[in-house]
């Protein structure tokens, strides 16, 4: 499949638009939703293996937003009548590429805006200690760094903003409970 190929298929992928409290209100193509910034649901998941490292990629070209950026968590869109649970397993296990993935578990929710973008983003996190073969339409590089690698990389890397956003409010998240990622 080419990069316009799946830039395409993305963007007709059918979301629930919601409101300020989630709710939802309407459906849109997940196209017209970017274009028109209609506010939509999307799960983000920090993926760690056996030995606590994270997990970090560079999108491809194709990708229909932030792509060739760096991300240092894996997710999407939640689709239509989809719940942010099933979405998370959904597209952890889509972009790496695996199958018998453990559940992700869910640590915060908040409202990602920017000029561009809207959307509500559940963050989970999840301990993957199967085989990664990631998707080559969806990651162009990837790799599993120790997370004192990661924050000087973040230094350098065109990093995704809602996955820096997300990367950051987890670190706050397990500093106000007293310890590290499970």
């Amino acid at each position: 499949m080419t990069s316009k190929e799946t830039a395409g298929r993305s963007a007709d992928e059918l979301l629930d638009i919601v409101d300020e409290y989630d709710r939802v209100i309407g459906r849109a193509r997940r196209g017209t939703a970017t274009a028109r910034r209609m506010r939509h649901r999307s799960v983000s998941v920090q993926v760690r293996d056996a030995e606590g490292r994270i997990f970090v990629h560079r999108r491809t070209p194709g990708k229909l937003v932030f792509p060739s950026m760096y991300d240092v968590v894996v997710g999407g869109v939640v689709g239509a009548g989809e719940s942010y649970d099933e979405a998370a397993l959904r597209e952890a296990e889509e972009e790496l590429g695996v199958r018998g993935l453990p559940h992700p578990e869910h640590r915060l929710t908040f409202l990602y805006e920017s000029p561009e973008h809207t959307w509500f983003l559940a963050v989970y996190e999840v301990r993957c200690e199967l085989p990664v073969r990631p998707q080559p339409e969806e990651v162009a590089w990837w790799d599993f760094l120790p997370e004192d690698e990661v924050e000087r990389r973040l230094e350098e890397w065109d990093v995704v903003p809602d996955g820096l956003e997300c990367h950051r409010r987890l670190k706050e998240w397990h500093r106000e409970r007293g310890g590290g990622p499970a």
